[in-house]
């Protein structure tokens, strides 16, 4: 039987890219589970049932254009995947999560999450502690908020304006984009008001595509790479109970 990772699309524009496609060639079998359709976008504080996370052999929590400190836009789901999530981890199940899906491994292992100075948009290059499992980048970044650690994880990477990865037990935090290739981003700038955050910060939606477009082979690599050090590394080291 085919194991099974399990990847959570907060919103409805959330493709796993180069991300979804390593997993495949490892043997898992992607399954995609929805958060908030396109049809509650502007209203995304719906109730939700999820999955039993503990059916899924790898847990891969994605992006958000909400916060993970959002209690009251979304707390009708925000709150129990937090709890579902935190118990997934203390059965050792491996999680890998992406921006939004960081923060909230962040926050349900006993950290905090806030909005951040100002935002970090389009590739940066990271400072990595260990280049042999989070390589310098560049790496995509879309986000306005920033986590402090947990008081078990062991930060990895970080940028000047926020923590870009950390580790406790098997589970692992990204705060950049790995799985963002011209693909997903053509989707990203298909949900309402992306266009006119990207504006907002000075910068111009063509140009990260065709940025992304430039970036996208090396990025591919990466990413691929990235998925292997999860699941060769992370995913077996011993758990860390919170």
């Amino acid at each position: 039987m085919a194991r099974r990772a399990l990847f959570i699309e907060h919103d409805p524009a959330s493709p796993g890219g180069p991300v979804w496609r390593q997993f495949e060639k490892r043997g898992y079998e992607i399954v995609r589970f929805n958060v908030v359709s396109r049809e509650n976008y502007k209203s995304p504080n719906v109730k939700v049932e999820f999955p039993d996370f503990h059916n899924f052999d790898v847990i891969v929590p994605m992006g958000s254009p909400w916060g993970v400190w959002e209690d009251e836009r979304i707390g009708n789901w925000l709150l129990p995947e937090l709890e579902y999530i935190k118990a997934a981890h203390n059965s050792g199940i491996p999680i890998l999560g992406i921006c939004f899906g960081g923060q909230l491994m962040a926050r349900a292992l006993g950290g905090s999450v806030a909005r951040g100075p100002r935002s970090e948009l389009g590739w940066h290059m990271i400072v990595s502690d260990d280049k042999s499992l989070i390589g310098s980048g560049p790496w995509f970044q879309y986000h306005w908020d920033r986590w402090t650690l947990p008081p078990k994880a062991t930060e990895i990477a970080r940028s000047p304006i926020a923590s870009q990865a950390f580790v406790c037990g098997r589970t692992l935090a990204l705060q950049f984009h790995p799985e963002v290739d011209r693909e997903v981003l053509d989707q990203w700038f298909t949900l309402d008001d992306s266009c006119v955050e990207v504006t907002h910060e000075g910068l111009d939606h063509k140009l990260l595509l065709a940025q992304t477009s430039y970036e996208e082979n090396d990025a591919m690599v990466r990413a691929a790479q990235l998925v292997d050090n999860f699941l060769d590394k992370v995913a077996k080291n011993e758990p860390v109970l919170i």
